[in-house]
């Protein structure tokens, strides 16, 4: 079938958009982020600094149950400092709930530990200058009062962006011995992030997230941005990140810290970061046999486009591709439906190597709406990143971002078996060694295909689980690409 004129005017935008982004990445001296050389190590590690750590232990948290309380338990545990940076706190923001105890919030915790004599130091996004988008310079600037009243909290708010942009990278470092690299913001802003991985139906919105912790060497990679940032906004200069020895035995994982940080924006990096796109280029180009993306956004066409050349060349009949997305994202809904459309056209074998799913909160035959916001990316299962940065020009070329990968093999296919295992409504044994093509073949695409089958019927669900359907609208296919070009070209 032949393009239509919407899809080819759109792929012109899209084409405009990318050789926009090559110049800009060559002028600031990135031009190997889109081609980067091979590594003589053959490892997929990006290049630069800070390089990758040996001897670290790195824990993969899914959902805000379990990586909620384990940050508030870090921070109970803090003797000498507490370093937070996030998109947007909330200082009423429970961390702890629905145990014996009473809930414990962010804000009375980071205050008792301030009192206990550990500086506590927060730094979040000044919000939008705009009133029209949330958070708003003046509802941030109310949260920051409200959290540092009557406290010893030490907290600033970051107005550094770039236009429609923002600071979205969410970290913790406790004593320089502990870090959280996360997808996961401490507020309710938007939706409540406190959800726990069987992700019942709760009358309200559901959230699905993932966040690492990490011990080891890199701890003192996630410190080191901090205060760099804490420096340049605050004007205080701390004292050198202590780095921790790497540890012995069983458990440990190569870690490597990466992020965004666009040009112009802090002095001690004057041409911008982009070691995040750079990390995703190498590892979707070296992919095999699967791709497994769960993400808020897909909006790229850089990432696109090598999707794409799998789909039309698949590396090998085992090779899959899934993406996990929400039903509808909060913006850019038409980017990603487009894209979307790209990788079916691209899925020219028979619709057999691509699918696109969501997942819906659940309890018997009611469903809620449920949120994918994580970020999460899994290739071979032998390479895998978290953290949060979305698969657009926002994450990959403006906004603030951290990113931790790992070619820990066994924490990759771990991770991968954990989240299909809770997508699928199995046990992880039930997919435990079995391989990505039979589980995708045999579970994920019947299942999500028989979901949307009941939905489109006005039949009552039986799953989580559910396919996204192909885009409905072709004007999608241009709104998309336009919706880039304003926000990110």
């Amino acid at each position: 079938m032949a393009p239509t004129p919407d899809a080819l005017l759109g792929a012109a935008i899209e084409a405009t958009v990318q050789r926009h982004h090559r110049r800009r990445l060559r002028r600031l001296g990135h031009g190997g982020v889109l081609d980067p050389p091979p590594r003589a190590d053959d490892t997929l590690f990006a290049t630069g600094d800070p390089p990758p750590r040996d001897g670290c232990r790195l824990e993969v948290l899914i959902d805000g149950a379990q990586a909620l309380p384990r940050i508030a338990e870090a921070i109970q545990n803090a003797r000498s400092h507490v370093h937070l940076t996030g998109w947007h706190l909330a200082s009423h923001f429970e961390v702890v709930r629905g145990g014996d105890d009473p809930p414990l919030a962010i804000g009375p915790l980071l205050a008792h530990t301030a009192e206990r004599g550990v500086d506590v130091r927060v730094m979040v996004w000044a919000g939008s200058p705009v009133p029209l988008f949330h958070p708003t310079r003046k509802e941030v600037a109310a949260e920051v009062e409200k959290l540092t009243r009557d406290t010893k909290i030490q907290a600033y708010q970051d107005p550094r962006e770039h236009p429609v942009h923002c600071h979205h990278e969410k970290t913790i470092v406790v004593d320089d011995e502990v870090a959280f690299v996360n997808g996961i913001d401490m507020t309710d802003q938007a939706g409540d992030r406190f959800d726990t991985s069987d992700h019942d139906a709760r009358r309200k919105l559901g959230w699905h997230d993932v966040g690492t912790r990490i011990e080891g060497p890199a701890v003192a990679d996630v410190a080191a941005h901090f205060a760099m940032r804490w420096r340049e906004v605050a004007g205080e200069t701390l004292p050198p990140a202590l780095v921790p020895q790497p540890l012995d035995g069983a458990g440990t994982s190569t870690v490597q810290v990466v992020r965004t940080v666009a040009e112009d924006m802090y002095d001690a990096v004057p041409k911008g970061d982009f070691r995040i796109l750079e990390a995703y280029v190498r590892a979707l180009r070296a992919a095999k046999n699967i791709i497994y993306l769960e993400n808020q956004f897909l909006w790229s066409p850089e990432i696109t486009s090598i999707l794409v050349d799998k789909l039309k060349d698949p590396p090998s009949d085992d090779f899959r591709l899934v993406i996990l997305l929400p039903a509808r994202a909060n913006n850019g809904q038409d980017d990603t439906r487009g894209q979307l459309a790209v990788l079916a056209d691209a899925d020219d074998h028979g619709n057999s190597h691509f699918l696109a799913a969501t997942i819906r909160s659940r309890t018997g035959a009611r469903a809620d709406p449920l949120y994918v916001h994580a970020k999460v990316g899994i290739v071979d299962d032998r390479w895998l990143t978290i953290g949060s940065a979305n698969l657009n020009a926002h994450s990959l070329l403006n906004d603030t971002e951290m990113n931790v990968v790992t070619d820990d093999a066994a924490l990759a296919q771990a991770t991968r078996e954990r989240l299909w295992a809770e997508h699928l409504e199995v046990e992880p044994s039930e997919i435990a060694g079995r391989s990505p093509r039979a589980v995708v073949d045999e579970l994920w695409r019947p299942i999500a295909m028989e979901q949307l089958r009941r939905r489109e019927q006005d039949e009552p669900p039986t799953h989580r689980l559910i396919a996204l359907p192909g885009v409905s609208k072709r004007s999608r296919r241009l709104l998309g690409p336009l919706t880039g070009l304003a926000d990110d070209g």
